[in-house]
């Protein structure tokens, strides 16, 4: 009767330091857009709760493979799955915030937001059509500075990227040649440039390589110091990126619950809207329940208390109505 009282203890013993083990770190990877957010909510969240969230910046297409494979509690992207691809991977799928993707560039004379760009020069420079500064289709939007004769060095992420896939999406949406040649997704075959890993490398790249352009989230390209290209909009507008502008961008997007909150948000018809805007996403496997609460707490605790943090940051936080709505989507799916 010891024997097995003795060992029903062990096996209440391990199940206890199991269900401790899984509440004490929350493990997710993906995409390198919300690293900067996603680390300080993690260190707030473990001064408030003692619960570590530990979050590996490896790009989205590597956060989509780990939660597929089920060797992380989340996944991260940039890129939002469709309806069909989350079912056949048993995965569900909410926004956690909102941000943009801005041209940066390393032009010695010209100060950052000086230069103004749109759709097409964007299109045309990566793909190896522009090749200099001072192309009379570059001049045409800028007749008030002095561009130089210099040839352009095309910076682009060499990783599968959810960065890549909006920065993508918005040239396929704006530039017909560049649909049908280059496309749209997480990795694309680029027709010229250099690869840098993750928006980390891009943002180094292109501040150490004078006239060269890359793409990079908002906030590395403030936290690295890099010039902004300001850009023409839908509307003809000349939008600088910020707050502001991607939030008129975001409030067109129809984040459906139903269809598991897939929208993009590129080349948005508002007259501030910034033209390369987008939400980024949580992957959970839809099976595991246990662990899946355990990160729905961490990001109810980060819609709740968060939204300064993303502010100070650059991002966009989650209006609250669908901050309701994705909290309504996780009491349907995560029982």
């Amino acid at each position: 009767m010891a024997k097995i009282l003795s060992f029903t203890a062990l096996i209440l013993i391990f199940l206890w330091s199991s269900i401790v083990f899984s509440a004490e770190m929350i493990n997710g990877a993906g995409a390198t857009f919300p690293y900067p957010l996603y680390s300080s909510w993690a260190n707030d969240y473990h001064k408030a709760t003692g619960i570590k969230v530990n979050y590996q910046s490896i790009g989205s297409g590597g956060g989509i493979r780990q939660i597929t494979e089920r060797t992380v509690h989340f996944g991260a992207s940039d890129m939002a799955l469709k309806p069909e691809e989350l079912e056949k991977s048993k995965l569900l799928q909410f926004p956690a915030v909102i941000g943009g993707v801005v041209p940066v560039v390393n032009l010695p004379t010209i100060p950052s937001g000086g230069l103004v760009l749109d759709g097409t020069t964007i299109c045309e420079i990566f793909l190896g059509e522009i090749k200099k500064w001072d192309d009379p289709k570059i001049k045409a939007l800028n007749t008030n500075i002095n561009l130089p004769s210099k040839p352009i060095t095309v910076i682009y992420r060499s990783d599968g990227s959810g960065t890549t896939a909006i920065f993508t999406h918005y040239l396929s949406s704006t530039c017909p040649k560049w649909a049908q040649s280059v496309g749209q997704g997480t990795s694309v075959k680029w027709r010229t440039g250099l690869g840098g890993k993750g928006n980390e490398g891009v943002a180094n790249y292109v501040k150490r390589t004078p006239y060269s352009i890359g793409y990079v989230e908002f906030a590395y390209a403030k936290q690295n110091k890099l010039a902004v290209a300001k850009l023409k909009n839908k509307a003809g507008q000349i939008v600088a990126p910020d707050i502001d502008s991607f939030a008129e961008a975001a409030s067109s997007a129809a984040l459906d619950p139903k269809n598991h909150f897939y929208a993009w948000m590129t080349n948005a018809s508002g007259k501030k809207a910034w033209p390369i805007t987008g939400a980024t996403y949580i992957l959970l496997a839809r099976e595991k329940t246990d662990t899946n609460k355990s990160v729905i707490q961490f990001f109810d605790w980060a819609f709740k208390n968060g939204d300064n943090t993303a502010l100070k940051l650059d991002y966009v936080p989650l209006p609250s109505n669908l901050k309701d709505k994705i909290r309504a989507y996780w009491k349907q799916y995560v029982k």
